[in-house]
């Protein structure tokens, strides 16, 4: 499927998708620019884009794969693409997959996780298969156990690791620990998290020869976003022109950001799925213009809407939720969360502010923190499966009155998410 012309889009799916069509009810017959049109809300978008009688597909759900993206236990959101809408986009991510340094005859270990409706897996084995340099393609898996995936790796001599930062480490720590070397491997291609320091050095002593490098920017929502740049900085990205306009938006005012050097939210519009179309969908990211080249940005961590915690992935809705279901006293009348990274691994942290004249005893207080985090850890169960791995930190909660929350400088507005972290 080829790229279509925005104004098509707009067209269509205003006449053929209800979310669409009352999102646009106000603005004129004509409006076919990116700014004539309002920035999607999430939660509005995903509760219209339910599994059946979905208000946001343009069609019936009669020829597509389903995919899971980002949802919680009680409600899982869902991704849809026809056959030909996945072909280009794996088409042109793995056009992409040449930036990483993917050679002719490179051998590659798919290390993501594949099942329960995930994409990842299926996308970057599709992905390599449709890259325009032939590669082999050892569809290992994120799931299968480290005894099985070392000697694997040394007897197939794989030469490229593909997965998220933390099975990459999680695979280093066994070669270390056991001892094996596997010196075929020159590239390490990561996804789905950011790489930090800690992590880098720990990749380098287990793959002394190899390169970590990101395998591209793309999510199953929000579809492509973008290509990798080659150069020291894996965090600089490019647009899959022509399949994806990407935009970087004000924090505060949501106006185009051009100039370079000045953090916004990344909002994207996809040009080639026209059955669940995504427009001015917010991906859930900040980032900055480099003005190193046309269209390169530097991706700088994950915004309000959502964050990553490891492997996990958690949305300021999930905890706001948790909170409400607990504090039926309304002690609580402010939240953000705080991501950190010590001991070499994530964390999260719930800062709760109490109204100023709220001077209970600590027990109570501890009562009500132990309580929030069961309930996201029982919205969330993957964050206590990921404690329990070793991944991550356990949740904490951190009590602080309503001024000392952090907020946003110009407009006072209440920043939700505090990514503490290095980033590299």
């Amino acid at each position: 499927m080829s790229a279509q012309q925005l104004s098509d889009l707009i067209r269509f799916a205003r006449h053929n998708s209800p979310y669409y069509r009352d999102l646009y009810a106000s603005l004129p017959p004509d409006a076919d620019r990116l700014t004539d049109l309002p920035v999607v809300d999430q939660r509005e978008f995903w509760a219209a884009n339910s599994l059946h009688d979905s208000r946001v597909l343009t069609g019936p759900l009669s020829e597509a794969t389903v995919y899971k993206t980002g949802g919680t236990t009680g409600a899982p959101k869902f991704s849809v693409y026809t056959r030909d809408e996945w072909r280009t986009f794996v088409t042109s991510f793995g056009q992409g997959l040449v930036d990483t340094g993917l050679r002719p005859g490179h051998r590659v270990a798919d290390l993501f996780y594949a099942g329960e409706l995930y994409a990842s897996f299926l996308f970057v084995l599709d992905s390599l298969a449709h890259a325009p340099v032939d590669n082999v393609r050892l569809p290992i898996g994120g799931g299968a156990p480290l005894e099985s995936t070392i000697p694997t790796l040394r007897d197939l001599a794989a030469q490229v690791l593909a997965g998220t930062p933390t099975t990459l480490c999680r695979l280093a720590e066994q070669v270390l620990a056991s001892g094996v070397r596997l010196d075929s491997v020159e590239l390490l291609l990561f996804g789905g998290e950011a790489l930090f320091d800690d992590q880098r050095r720990l990749l380098a002593s287990a793959f002394p020869g190899a390169e970590a490098r990101s395998v591209g920017y793309a999510s199953v929502d929000a579809g492509l976003l973008g290509r990798p740049v080659p150069g020291p900085d894996a965090r600089v990205h490019r647009a899959f022109t022509p399949y994806a306009l990407v935009e970087i938006l004000d924090d505060s005012t949501d106006e185009p950001i051009t100039e370079p050097g000045r953090p916004g939210r990344v909002v994207v519009t996809s040009l080639f799925r026209r059955l669940m179309p995504i427009i001015r969908y917010p991906a859930g990211d900040r980032a900055e213009w480099t003005g190193t080249g046309p269209g390169h940005f530097r991706i700088l961590g994950r915004a309000e809407e959502g964050v990553r915690v490891g492997p996990v992935s958690l949305y300021t809705q999930d905890a706001q939720d948790a909170v409400a279901a607990v504090d039926t006293a309304g002690r609580v009348v402010g939240m953000q969360l705080v991501v950190r990274r010590w001991e070499g691994r994530d964390g999260l942290v719930l800062r709760l502010a109490t109204a100023p004249g709220d001077h209970a005893d600590t027990a109570p207080k501890d009562a009500l923190a132990r309580a929030v985090v069961a309930e996201l850890e029982n919205v969330r169960p993957l964050y206590p499966d990921s404690v329990r791995a070793g991944f991550v930190h356990p949740l904490a909660v951190e009590w602080a009155r309503h001024r000392d929350l952090a907020v946003n400088p110009r407009s006072g507005k209440l920043v939700r998410v505090l990514d503490e972290r290095p980033t590299a």
